[in-house]
């Protein structure tokens, strides 16, 4: 059995597959996710079986984190495996994120907050090299962060 992990929050979209918690397999596509995510698994499943399917719940675009959402826990019905997230800030570092004009996300112990950066703050997500399931949890449910007004 397999792990895959989703970053679906940017292009390119990034599928990492796992055996034992090391990084075998990456899969990536430009394509939006609404394209993406059905090719790339269309693949990924004709060659892995999978234990666990694990994404990044937000923050982010928000139509990004609907669709990866969507997908991924339909996928997890029909596949009868476990949908497991975390926030975007575990597969950056821990670096802003953008969130709207020069308001980013950033993440504080255990809260995410909005600020103000004058400069663009780049954080680029990725997958970790080694996966521990701890680290990831039961509750997928997407975290847009803001409202739709702002």
């Amino acid at each position: 059995m397999h792990d895959a992990v989703v970053i679906a929050l940017t292009t390119p979209i990034v599928v990492g597959i796992y055996k034992e918690g090391e990084l075998v397999e990456r899969f990536e596509s430009t394509k939006q996710s609404s394209d993406s995510l059905p090719e790339l698994f269309e693949t990924i499943l004709k060659k892995y079986t999978l234990a666990h399917l694990i994404y990044a719940k937000g923050p982010g675009s928000f139509m990004a984190i609907k669709i990866a959402y969507l997908y991924l826990k339909t996928l997890s019905i029909v596949l009868g495996t476990r949908l497991l997230a975390a926030d975007a800030f575990y597969f950056n570092g821990n670096r802003p994120l953008k969130a709207v004009g020069k308001l980013y996300f950033v993440k504080m112990a255990d809260t995410i907050k909005t600020q103000k950066f004058e400069t663009p703050v780049e954080a680029d997500f990725r997958l970790p090299s080694h996966l521990d399931l701890n680290d990831f949890s039961d509750d997928a449910l997407p975290y847009y962060g803001i409202g739709a007004v702002g």
